[in-house]
């Protein structure tokens, strides 16, 4: 069932990322340095998949949004296993798995296509010559 709009779902990415590059410093594993560099990078392609993204709040727009969910979910599969494919699970794995469940989540729940009201392309008149 998938009820989240695409604009609140490019806003809480544009939240969830900074926060996932903040976290070695906010939930204090930065000396893990494996696991920094891992929640760093995920919250970096976060970010910046959603100012690629062709919905409204997007900046550059050049990806579809079912492409932006699928790389959500394979993103949050590796967010969450981060912590046993890196073999750092002993020393830190809650802020890994929370957000990588939250990320496959969230690709599940939001709306393939952005809302009718938004276009990225002026509408065609017809009879109109350029």
């Amino acid at each position: 069932m998938r009820f989240l709009p695409t604009r609140f779902h490019g806003m809480l990415d544009y939240i969830v990322g900074p926060m996932l590059i903040a976290s070695p410093w906010l939930i204090g594993f930065k000396e893990v340095e494996v696991a920094s560099w891992t929640a760093v990078l995920a919250g970096v392609l976060v970010f910046m998949q959603t100012a690629f993204t062709d919905i409204e709040v997007g900046i550059v727009k050049k990806t579809s949004m079912s492409t932006h969910l699928m790389f959500d979910v394979f993103i949050g599969v590796i967010l969450a296993v981060s912590p046993l494919l890196f073999d750092f699970a002993q020393r830190i794995y809650m802020p890994h798995l929370i957000f990588g469940l939250y990320l496959i989540l969230s690709a599940f729940i939001t709306h393939r296509v952005p809302a009718a009201s938004y276009q990225t392309t002026e509408p065609e008149i017809e009879g109109w010559e350029n």
